[in-house]
């Protein structure tokens, strides 16, 4: 019922940008937190950022680096990727629910397919 699909990844020079988006549908879908994880290949999926009704949390490796945003009618969730380094190649998952949880925490109840983000140095 409720569908999450990422877009705007893509190979990207280091130092350069990215803006992804995540568009959120669904007939109940009004989440409490929607947030952003990414997983490089055989490594674990990290938390990168998330963003509630009261404001954005980031993890240390990105803040200063990158930006998350809803829009108006908090169906949208964004991350803008500034400054971009080798390491932060990855495929990046959307997520999104309901619940009040830990915003690092893997256990959203909503999950995108990914988008791939390479940067290459």
């Amino acid at each position: 019922q409720v569908q999450l699909v990422e877009s705007g990844g893509g190979l990207v020079q280091a130092g350069g940008s990215l803006r992804l988006s995540c568009a959120g549908s669904g007939r109940t879908f009004t989440p409490y937190t929607m947030a952003w994880f990414r997983q490089d290949s055989g490594k674990e999926r990290d938390f990168v950022a998330a963003i509630n009704w009261s404001g954005p949390n980031y993890a240390n490796s990105v803040k200063g680096r990158f930006t998350v945003s809803r829009d108006n009618a908090k169906n949208t969730v964004y991350l803008q990727m500034n400054s971009l380094k080798p390491e932060d190649t990855a495929v990046y998952y959307c997520a999104a629910t309901r619940r009040i949880v830990r915003p690092e925490s893997p256990t959203y109840e909503y999950w995108g397919q990914g988008t791939q983000v390479t940067v290459s140095s």
